[in-house]
């Protein structure tokens, strides 16, 4: 143990276990994620590049989209090495600090998502409620200043975490129950009271996704009041069409963060291998997902796009 100056103390390194009870199968089990993180990269880079190459694109959905592609490498990445390095190479041992780095990107980023998902929510209403004035409410400075807002508020809400985690006495055990680090299994290891840690961090939770949620819920409120009310049924169509990938990004994000933060905290008869598989799923989906989702949208708007320069199928 390392002991500092203001008397908390903290391990040299941890143990992660990976998934408990899979011990035996965690070397298969790597297989299908592994596939999936090599999805997640291509996919998010790839869209990253055709967004950055196509002059067409360049409109907030997509600069939106391109900050979202962005996050979800940083999420995947953030994880995925060292949990398929447990799995293959049964390389158990992080150092204290990779610890802690890891513990803020896993949830500075989430926040970020979360963030990005509302701000492609208002974006959607501004779409389709005040079309017309689209480009000169969400002007490309106007989505900078969004993402950027996200991003702080990510980075400020989350490092208390860090610096208070820091500045605890942690018991001899040094083993995580887990295959990555997050706020909670490093605060179970904690011999001190935390309190202050877990009520700040349900503080942090609800104020984020709370508020993210209800921004989304009020926009797509208005914005299917907007679209009962158009003359034809192709219109609503279409306009239903514009909202449907962002539904199906939004659900997939949400669902397994909500389930691996209840789990977390009153799901004590819940199996751990299945609380492990979500909180892995929730950091894994979104990033395959979501390029997936984005990438048939993003063609489709393309091919439209030629067949109205060229008057004819591309």
């Amino acid at each position: 143990m390392l002991t500092s100056g203001n008397s908390s103390s903290h391990p040299v390194s941890f143990i992660l276990l990976g998934i408990p009870g899979l011990e035996n199968s965690q070397f298969w089990v790597a297989f299908p994620f592994c596939a999936m993180y090599v999805v997640a990269l291509v996919g998010n880079i790839t869209l990253l590049h055709v967004i950055r190459t196509d002059p067409t694109l360049h409109e907030p959905m997509y600069l939106f989209l391109a900050m979202l592609a962005t996050t979800d490498l940083v999420l995947s990445t953030s994880t995925q090495p060292k949990m398929l390095a447990i799995f293959w190479f049964h390389d158990h041992e992080i150092e204290y600090h990779a610890c802690l780095i890891q513990l803020f990107f896993i949830h500075a980023f989430s926040s970020v998502e979360s963030g990005l998902l509302m701000a492609m929510a208002l974006d959607r209403y501004v779409a389709i409620c005040f079309p017309l004035h689209h480009s000169s409410i969400l002007t490309p400075s106007v989505v900078g200043k969004l993402g950027a807002g996200v991003m702080m508020r990510g980075l400020l809400w989350v490092s208390p975490f860090c610096f208070m985690v820091s500045r605890m006495r942690f018991c001899p055990n040094r083993i995580i129950p887990q295959s990555y680090c997050e706020h909670m299994a490093v605060l179970k290891l904690v011999c001190a009271d935390t309190r202050v840690n877990r009520a700040y961090g349900l503080f942090a939770a609800f104020s984020v996704v709370g508020f993210d949620v209800i921004v989304i819920s009020v926009s797509y409120v208005m914005i299917l009041r907007t679209v009962l009310q158009l003359p034809s049924s192709e219109a609503r169509l279409k306009a239903f069409g514009t909202c449907a990938s962002h539904i199906c990004v939004i659900l997939a994000f949400y669902i397994p963060a909500l389930f691996t933060f209840l789990t977390h905290r009153f799901g004590h008869h819940v199996p751990r291998v299945v609380h492990i598989m979500f909180a892995i799923l929730y950091l894994l989906v979104p990033p395959v997902l979501n390029p997936i989702v984005y990438g048939v949208r993003t063609k489709q708007i393309r091919d439209r796009v030629i067949q109205g320069c060229y008057g004819k199928d591309p």
